[in-house]
């Protein structure tokens, strides 16, 4: 079975919301994801998690995936490991859940996924590999990295 593993929060102020759920949860720092100076990124912000799931808080950039503007706050997005991208793609597309963005094939190991639309529109990520710090599929919990130094 497919397993939820990942959530992506949208804010204004990546920092801040990070700060309040390390604190108010305990959640651990896994990764980054951007650069705030990068005009061509398509968000900046931090991955936390408590072991099993990832979740990303992202200031989103240049592209509005949601039709809700780049200022949207909120909910963005969740993501789902499957077995087989290319299966579970195809499934979704026979479903008609259209594929909107594309994983590079070379970047199959990267934090980039594969997203879709629901059927009320709702974003959705498939990846074949976990986030940084969420659980395989076959694990109860994930192992932590060490945090990051800061760029």
């Amino acid at each position: 079975m497919a397993k939820i593993r990942h959530i992506a929060l949208a804010t204004n102020d990546p920092v801040k919301t990070a700060e309040f759920y390390k604190r108010a949860f305990g959640f651990k720092e896994v990764g980054r994801a951007g650069r705030k100076d990068d005009p061509g990124g398509l968000a900046w912000g931090f991955y936390l998690s408590d072991g099993t799931l990832n979740l990303a808080v992202l200031k989103f950039k240049n592209v509005d995936q949601l039709g809700r503007g780049l200022d949207y706050v909120g909910i963005h997005h969740f993501g789902v490991l499957v077995d087989d991208l290319d299966k579970s793609a195809e499934k979704l597309e026979d479903l008609g859940a259209p594929c909107f963005m594309k994983q590079d094939p070379s970047q199959r190991n990267s934090f980039f996924e594969t997203k879709f639309r629901g059927p009320d529109g709702v974003v959705f990520d498939v990846s074949e590999h976990p986030w940084v710090g969420a659980a395989k599929e076959d694990e109860a919990e994930a192992t932590l990295p060490e945090p990051q130094a800061a760029e």
